[in-house]
């Protein structure tokens, strides 16, 4: 049977994200980044790979990325530390593999899938993560591997304010608006970064990745949606794949992924109003925000958000790429 032909999106986080933020090298530099990962996957993609190792490549691509918040440049914890969340999960068949409070591993979506691939476990955590990584192989690094001089800064600036897991101050121009996409949530916004991607094959099958270094000075070893199946990560071949970005608590408790899968399965929604009805009504009503990117095995892609900005790239086959930054661009 004959597919509608691949499909990738691909984020890297979401908050209150304007153009004043940025110098043009600096923007430049984002956009670069974000179109080389989309370059990455689509040819993978071409090529005839697997869902699967197309969305670990693509992340791996963004760890490695300096500007975004996972791997290098992840931000800092309340000790000075990084510790990384990451999720990973096959559509063809409910896999899922993540990780949690990882400090030692370069590129943890790849422990994520040897987590899945290994297939006794879903969720490890901390030092015996990182146990389980070196029986798969893996080297740890040095913590400092994942410094960065700007993360530090807003590390520093966090703690003077004695903050606990924001990224930046309220932006006091935030408020209601709507775009072709993405809407601008009633209450203030902070930068929320994590990276992920999500990507229908070649062959019809689903896939989507999530990572991400956390919140800037968070404490008590805090983790958020990243490494949770449903809630920042979900993938169905029935339905579609998710990666989502933002208030990690709030996409926790509306199980923000699978509920975009479920009201397609259950309630017959299209992957556009499963995810609009999500992002706008379900998480902004209460208080969440942020967005999410997600694809469906007709190779449908939506990328709804509700703060000010959401770093992300797409493509379908046949078609351009696209790079985008701010809600309007």
């Amino acid at each position: 049977m004959s597919t509608p032909g691949f499909a990738l999106a691909l984020h890297g986080g979401a908050g209150t994200i304007k153009k004043s933020h940025f110098s043009p090298a600096q923007e430049k530099r984002t956009r670069a980044a974000l179109r080389s990962a989309l370059e990455l996957g689509v040819g993978l993609l071409t090529q005839g790979a697997d869902a699967l190792d197309v969305v670990e490549a693509v992340v791996r691509a963004l760890e490695d990325a300096p500007m975004f918040n996972a791997g290098v440049g992840s931000v800092y914890t309340d000790t000075g530390r990084h510790e990384l969340d990451v999720g990973i999960m096959r559509g063809s068949d409910l896999a899922a593999g993540a990780v949690c409070g990882v400090q030692h591993i370069a590129h943890p979506i790849s422990l994520a899938k040897a987590v899945l691939l290994d297939g006794r476990h879903v969720l490890l955590g901390g030092e015996g993560a990182e146990r389980f990584a070196q029986m798969q192989g893996f080297n740890l690094v040095s913590n400092d591997y994942f410094d960065h001089a700007e993360r530090h800064k807003q590390w520093l600036l966090a703690k003077e304010r004695a903050e606990f897991g924001h990224l930046e101050t309220p932006d006091a121009d935030a408020s209601t608006s709507s775009a072709a996409t993405g809407r601008t949530a009633a209450a203030p916004d902070k930068k929320f970064g994590t990276v992920g991607a999500v990507a229908c094959d070649l062959h019809g099958h689903l896939a989507a990745a999530t990572s991400t270094g956390g919140m800037t000075n968070k404490r008590w070893g805090r983790i958020g949606d990243t490494p949770i199946v449903g809630a920042g990560v979900y993938a169905d071949d029935r339905s579609c794949a998710v990666s989502a970005t933002g208030h990690g608590e709030y996409f926790i408790r509306a199980c923000v992924a699978h509920d975009v899968a479920a009201r397609m399965r259950y309630a017959g929604r299209s992957l556009a109003a499963a995810a609009d009805e999500v992002v706008f009504q379900e998480l902004a009503g209460m208080g969440g925000v942020g967005g999410l990117i997600a694809v469906d095995k007709q190779a449908n892609i939506v990328l709804p958000f509700n703060s000010l900005g959401m770093y992300r790239a797409w493509q379908k086959q046949g078609e351009p790429p696209q790079v985008a930054i701010y809600q309007k661009q």
